[in-house]
C-alpha cells in the first residue's frame, strides 16, 4: 500500500486495533435534511466529542460542518447520489471526484453499489474507475455494497452480504461497508471472504439502544472492524454518549451493558 493511503487511513482506523467508528450524513441528498442535519457543525462537534473517528458526507456540506475551532474527526467525502424522488432512487451516480475530495481536504472518499438495479453494471465501472483514481492518489476508499433489486428477495440475506462484499474488495475498496446478517456466525463468513476491514450499516431507525450496541458488539466478535451508522446516531436524544458508548465497545472492547451505563439507559 502506498505510504499517502496508509497516512490517510490511520486518519480514520485505529491503527492499534484496525477498527473504526464512522457517521455517515450523505443522507440529505436521498431524504432531504433530515432531524439531526440541520446545524452541521453542532452535529459533527457532537460525533467528535463521543469519540467518532470520521463523518461523511458530500462535497457540499464540509463548508457548513467543519471550522478551526472545531474538535478534530476524519473527514469521508461520498462520491455517489440519488434521491428517493427518482423512480431509479437505487441507481448511484457519480456526483464528485477523487480530485475535489482531495482539495476538500478529505482522508478518505467512499462510493455507493446496490448489487441487483438494473443498472450495477454502470454502478461497478464507476466503483472501478474510482478505485483507480484512489491508487493513484493514495486516497482510501470506502465501498458501500448493498444488495437492492427485483432479484434480490432478501437484502440481509448472508449469502447476499457476502457477495457484496467480496465485490467490493475485488474492485478496490479499502474498507468494505455491509449490512448485519442478523447472526455472528454468519457474518464471520461474511468477513472471512474479505482481506479489508468490514464495518457494518445501521440500516432503518432502530427501537432500541440496546439493540444497535448488541449489533456493533456481535458484528466485532464476528469479527468485524467497526460501524459505519448514522441515522440510528445523530437522530438519537443522546447522541454524544451514544458515540461514547459505541467508542467502548469498538475501542474498548466494552460489554453491552458497561456501554448502555454511558447513554445514561
Amino acid at each position: 500500500m502506498y505510504l499517502g493511503k496508509q497516512i490517510r487511513l490511520e486518519r480514520i482506523i485505529n491503527r492499534n486495533n484496525n477498527r473504526t467508528i464512522i457517521v455517515p450524513m450523505d443522507h440529505g441528498i436521498s431524504l432531504g435534511a433530515l432531524p439531526g442535519l440541520i446545524d452541521m457543525k453542532r452535529t459533527v462537534d457532537d460525533m467528535a466529542r463521543g469519540g467518532a473517528d470520521a463523518v461523511l458526507m458530500h462535497k457540499g456540506l464540509i463548508r457548513c460542518s467543519f471550522r478551526r475551532s472545531g474538535i478534530d474527526i476524519g473527514l469521508i467525502v461520498h462520491l455517489s447520489a440519488s434521491t428517493e424522488l427518482s423512480p431509479s432512487s437505487n441507481y448511484k451516480r457519480l456526483a464528485a471526484t477523487v480530485d475535489e475530495a482531495i482539495r476538500h481536504g478529505a482522508d478518505c472518499v467512499s462510493c455507493h453499489v446496490n448489487l441487483g438495479d438494473p443498472n450495477e453494471g454502470q454502478m461497478l465501472a464507476d466503483l472501478g474507475r474510482v478505485a483507480e483514481h484512489c491508487d493513484n492518489w493514495g486516497m482510501p476508499l470506502v465501498a458501500m455494497m448493498y444488495g437492492r433489486g427485483p432479484r434480490i428477495r432478501d437484502s440481509y440475506a448472508p449469502e447476499v452480504v457476502a457477495h457484496c462484499a467480496r465485490v467490493g474488495v475485488e474492485l478496490g475498496a479499502d474498507i468494505v461497508k455491509v449490512s448485519y446478517t442478523g447472526d455472528q456466525a454468519s457474518f464471520a463468513d461474511v468477513v472471512a471472504g474479505c482481506c479489508v476491514p468490514v464495518v457494518i450499516a445501521g440500516g432503518p431507525v432502530m427501537d432500541s439502544t440496546r439493540a444497535l450496541l448488541t449489533m456493533i458488539h456481535d458484528s466485532l466478535k464476528a469479527g468485524g472492524a467497526g460501524c459505519s451508522i448514522g441515522r440510528n446516531v445523530f437522530e438519537h436524544p443522546r447522541r454524544t454518549q451514544l458515540v461514547q458508548a459505541m467508542r467502548a465497545i469498538v475501542h474498548g472492547d466494552a460489554d453491552v451493558e458497561t456501554a448502555l451505563k454511558l447513554v445514561g439507559e
